[in-house]
């Protein structure tokens, strides 16, 4: 990625309601985009539904811009794409969202995402504005996504040439020693030999390998191993009504 490269403008063209400018906003920040522009929205802004919808994304929506035109929103801006499902009879090269985001990591310059309204997407204006049309492979007989989903898509393209962290893993403890394995396959062996399980006798060596195969396969760690014996040891115990 250049140096000089920055994050893509996330560009709302006449968005109709707060709470998908909300959403929008929290599926930016999940992906390390901050900077939000809308275009004439229709409820006026700031909007008091889109503040709970974005989840805590509280610095996308206090630093939204608004525009009177879409023109003037991407004025900045010189690598603009439009998302869209259709080409709307406008001559221009198509990408993908991972494309999208490979050209905009390499070139310098700002660039800018436009999504179109909730109901009925970019108007062909908004599309001759954009130097190329994004576009996603979907089902023909249902291509509609929610605005929200769509930011999502291109922002995580865009976050995969960024250094955002990946979600710490639990800790994992290491699996018990061979040692507490024998014990818990030894105090299995002792509460099932009386039980009859081993039974035919012909049959109890494949049957023990058998049980061994099972412990041993998991990986226990040593809690896990001290867990599973003391529940062992429980049972083994007359029930509580007859000790007292």
């Amino acid at each position: 990625m250049s140096e000089a490269t920055e994050p893509p403008v996330i560009v709302l063209v006449r968005p109709q309601l707060g709470e998908n400018i909300g959403k929008a906003a929290r599926a930016m920040l999940n992906f390390g985009l901050t900077e939000m522009r809308l275009v004439s929205p229709r409820d006026g802004w700031p909007n008091p539904s889109a503040g709970p919808a974005a989840s805590g994304a509280d610095i996308v929506l206090d630093g939204a811009r608004v525009f009177d035109s879409t023109a003037d929103a991407v004025s900045d801006c010189a690598h603009v794409y439009a998302t869209t499902v259709r080409k709307r009879g406008v001559a221009k090269p198509v990408v993908s969202a991972e494309q999208a985001a490979q050209d905009i990591a390499a070139q310098d310059g700002r660039s800018a995402i436009l999504f179109g309204p909730e109901r009925s997407g970019l108007e062909a204006s908004d599309v001759a504005l954009a130097r190329a049309i994004l576009t996603i492979p979907v089902n023909p007989d249902f291509s509609s996504i929610n605005l929200a989903q769509a930011v999502i898509l291109c922002a995580y393209e865009w976050s995969r040439h960024c250094d955002l962290a990946m979600p710490p893993r639990e800790e994992m403890l290491p699996p018990a020693p061979q040692a507490e394995l024998e014990g818990l396959i030894d105090h299995f062996e002792q509460l099932l030999e009386p039980k009859g399980y081993f039974f035919p006798k012909a049959r109890a060596e494949a049957t023990r390998m058998t049980l061994r195969n099972v412990l041993t396969k998991p990986g226990w760690n040593h809690l896990e191993v001290r867990t599973l014996r003391g529940i062992l040891s429980s049972l083994s115990r007359p029930p509580k009504e007859d000790r007292e």
